[in-house]
């Protein structure tokens, strides 16, 4: 990651309901703006907004101001398709044409909102597009229409970069796109320059992947264009707080963005509303946990023991190390 100090910091701008009623006692609608204003409170200098919920009742040009309004500046938008029932059985991979190129031109307008705002960054989470059964998908088919539609979208605004949030399941119970490798094969065939990943942490763990080592093979191949810092149990996109159970392993993540030179937005992608927990409060314990493990990271990424020991697969030294400089 960059050594600018200043880093951005955004987070899932829906869990800012929690509480809505005791929050904006007497509102009966809460507003994308109130949301947004909301999220400043808790220290947040970014914001991602999801297209299309996040502008039905507010302008591009309304919420640019909201967010110049609350010092906050835009990260990017992230495409969500499931508002819209009709693609239950997926977006770019419905099996009905022109229920296909409506979510390629549902797409494509959010690529138009984005450049409107002067954003450069659209998130694209495929989670509706997969299968639940066998023998409910022509795979090849779903493949290729994915790839096209992908590469259309890429191709309607090249100053855009368009970054695949993957995930193994979720709405569907398996994904097209469920991990980095298959992720990353996508982006090759795409051939598109202004594609990449988006590394979501509790996803990665979902895929059984070890977070460092995908954000290694990513940068790689291709870019590490988003980061979602979160936490969970692998068992499931959990959506807990930074750190709060794989704290060596966000470090190495870190450590490894570091290395990769990352210095884009950090996203929360945690869920407070699952645990009823003060969306404020939780989000400031992530900024906190994010900079005191930044930190660590920073004075990790050149110490030349612990690269010692890792050059040899000295795991119990790695280890101490890694041990010493968290716990002292």
């Amino acid at each position: 990651m960059s050594n600018d100090t200043d880093l951005r910091y955004a987070a899932r701008l829906n869990a800012f309901k929690v509480n809505a009623d005791t929050y904006w006692p007497g509102k009966n609608k809460i507003s994308t703006s109130d949301l947004l204003a909301r999220a400043a409170t808790a220290g947040l200098n970014a914001a991602d907004l999801n297209y299309p919920d996040h502008f039905i009742d507010d302008s591009p040009t309304d919420l640019a101001r909201t967010l110049d309004d609350n010092g906050m500046i835009l990260n990017g938008l992230a495409m969500r398709y499931y508002t819209d029932p009709g693609y239950k059985l997926g977006a770019f991979t419905h099996p009905d044409t022109t229920t296909r190129c409506k979510a390629i031109d549902d797409t494509k307008r959010c690529v138009d909102a984005l450049a409107e705002m002067g954003g450069k960054l659209m998130t694209l989470w495929m989670g509706q597009d997969g299968f639940d059964y066998s023998f409910q998908i022509n795979y090849a088919r779903a493949w290729d229409d994915t790839i096209a539609a992908m590469a259309e979208v890429a191709d309607h605004n090249p100053d855009i970069d368009i970054a695949i949030e993957y995930k193994p399941n979720d709405p569907r119970a398996y994904s097209l796109m469920p991990d980095a490798a298959t992720t990353l094969l996508a982006i090759r065939e795409l051939n598109r320059p202004n594609t990449g990943v988006t590394i979501d942490f509790a996803h990665v763990l979902y895929a059984d992947e070890m977070p460092a080592f995908a954000a290694a093979l990513i940068a790689r191949h291709s870019r590490i264009l988003g980061v979602h810092l979160n936490d969970g149990y692998g068992k499931w996109d959990n959506g807990l707080m930074v750190g709060a159970v794989h704290p060596i392993q966000t470090v190495e993540l870190l450590v490894e963005l570091a290395r990769t030179g990352y210095d884009g937005c950090i996203y929360f992608d945690t869920f407070p509303d699952h645990s009823g927990l003060d969306p404020v409060a939780e989000t400031r314990t992530n900024i906190a946990a994010v900079e005191k493990l930044r930190a660590l990271a920073g004075r990790l990424v050149d110490n030349v023991r612990l690269e010692d020991a890792i050059s040899r697969q000295d795991a119990a030294l790695a280890t101490r190390i890694v041990h010493a400089a968290m716990l002292g």
